[in-house]
């Protein structure tokens, strides 16, 4: 049954083990069923899902994710976590644990030996130091993924899926879109967490494209191209990328894309939408 996002039945295990929290691995804990229960509908899971999730503290979404699924793979960084959730974790037979840095997985390997190579599911209260990397590195390595549903910080969520000419708009947004279809589904406050974040944080569903919303003839050179645009927001996109040296453009270059494109020369990158980076790139390179 599963009872941990009732708050006195975390502080208690929180106790029996006498568990510090971890700064440096940015442990929040969920301690409200309704946000609990929200992920659940967001996610849609079923019991035909393998489901992979990240950073799972001492288990409280986890029994929710095994009462609800076929299969569950948790992935925790904290070996002092790794009692506690062989404990909570103990009624379920179709949990599986293990103890790593989640960016040090091999997650396709995974896939193959849990899924078959199906395409899994992702659900995590990601620690939000590293929301970004570890989001990235699950689409750029292409692992077979239906979505991602995440708590993360609320800033992250906005920036996720806002469109051009707004001040949020950057790298993670175009290639968040590039992958996935973003919805927040749920805003939440921070006192829904043990301890409290700082910061309000939100429920978004990335919603894996089948085929990109675009086509570029070369993804990595267009996030390059994108990173660079966004490296030096008051500067015009000519002058942000002739002078990246990674892209080894010239100005002549650029300008010439940009007319080809109808887009005026002192045009910024924030003003761009995805479809003109992805075009802008298959000219470049």
């Amino acid at each position: 049954m599963a009872n941990l996002g009732i708050p006195q039945n975390t502080i208690a295990v929180l106790q029996k083990y006498n568990f510090n929290f971890q700064k440096k691995f940015g442990q929040n804990f969920l301690i409200d069923t309704h946000v609990l229960e929200k992920i659940m509908d967001s996610a849609e899971i079923t019991k035909e899902d393998c489901v992979l999730e990240i950073g799972p503290g001492i288990g409280t979404m986890t029994q929710y994710l095994a009462e609800r699924a076929g299969h569950v793979v948790v992935v925790e960084i904290d070996k002092n976590l790794i009692p506690i959730l062989e404990e909570t974790l103990s009624a379920y037979d179709n949990v599986t644990i293990i103890n790593n840095d989640i960016l040090k997985v091999d997650i396709n390997k995974l896939v193959d030996e849990l899924n078959e190579g199906k395409p899994i599911k992702v659900v995590a209260n990601l620690p939000y130091y590293i929301t970004t990397p570890i989001i990235m590195g699950l689409f750029e390595s292409h692992v077979p993924i239906k979505s991602i549903t995440i708590m993360v910080q609320k800033e992250v969520a906005d920036r996720m899926q806002v469109g051009p000419g707004t001040k949020d708009y950057g790298a993670l947004s175009l290639a968040v879109q590039y992958y996935a279809k973003p919805e927040i589904v749920a805003n939440v406050p921070p006192n829904c967490f043990i301890p409290r974040p700082g910061v309000g944080s939100a429920v978004i569903r990335l919603t894996r494209y089948e085929e990109p919303p675009v086509e570029v003839a070369d993804e990595k050179k267009m996030f390059a191209l994108i990173r660079a645009s966004f490296n030096q927001r008051r500067k015009t996109l000519v002058n942000g990328l002739s002078n990246a040296p990674e892209l080894g453009l010239s100005k002549e270059a650029v300008l010439q894309s940009l007319e080809e494109l109808g887009l005026s020369p002192t045009v910024r990158g924030e003003t761009l939408t995805l479809e003109q980076f992805a075009s802008l790139s298959n000219i470049l390179f």
